[in-house]
């Protein structure tokens, strides 16, 4: 569950924007190809539910979850008749939205961070930019094409529209010899830099940018 308003407007540790409002997103999108509904707090307590419709998509968006200490609702319904690319893609981009929505104008983030994840034999680093200029960049390949129903190479397209929907500077890299455990921790070290990223810092109350705005 989501700490209370009070809680967030009062807290020393900056779980709140720095005005005091909550920081927290619900989006919605329908296409043709999908139709999704998503709500994020930014300040939560790593809750998710999620259903996509593919198991191994949904795994990935719980351990961002937990791991950023995101409290996530993710409902999809896609064309999965077809392949996984729209539904991964989809939720993605209203993730993305949700993230940009929540921030607001930014203002008392950390705004960089930079983590790296090992599982097993696999690791991931992602360097991050809460920059309002979306930009990617990717190094490294998954072993393996595909885990149980979803595409291994759709976990850096993830990335890719989750950058470009919530305005960040994103470099992401993985290496190891197992894709599960590759995409895994890509989407651990993205959740632990973003969490590190959207924190307030106490002793700020502008934006962190020398043009005053992000």
């Amino acid at each position: 569950m989501t700490r209370d308003a009070d809680e967030e407007s009062t807290s020393d540790e900056g779980d709140a924007r720095a005005d005091g409002r909550a920081r927290s997103a619900a989006v919605s999108r329908e296409t043709a190809e999908t139709t999704i509904d998503v709500t994020l707090a930014i300040d939560g307590d790593g809750d998710g539910a999620i259903e996509t419709g593919i198991g191994f998509y949904d795994h990935m968006l719980e351990a961002f979850a937990k791991h950023g200490l995101f409290d996530l609702t993710v409902r999809c319904d896609g064309d999965l008749e077809i392949d996984d690319h729209h539904t991964v893609e989809d939720v993605a981009i209203v993730l993305g939205e949700a993230f940009d929505e929540a921030l607001g104008d930014k203002r008392g983030i950390v705004r960089y961070a930079d983590r790296k994840v090992p599982l097993d034999e696999a690791v991931a680093g992602v360097v991050v930019d809460v920059s309002g200029r979306p930009h990617f960049g990717f190094a490294g390949e998954f072993s393996q094409e595909r885990i149980g129903r979803f595409t291994s190479d759709m976990a850096r397209h993830f990335a890719y529209s989750l950058a470009m929907n919530a305005g960040l500077t994103l470099h992401v890299e993985v290496d190891g010899v197992n894709a599960h455990h590759e995409v895994e921790a890509l989407f651990k070290a993205l959740a632990r830099a973003l969490d590190d990223a959207t924190r307030v810092d106490p002793r700020r109350s502008d934006t962190p940018s020398t043009k005053e705005t992000l």
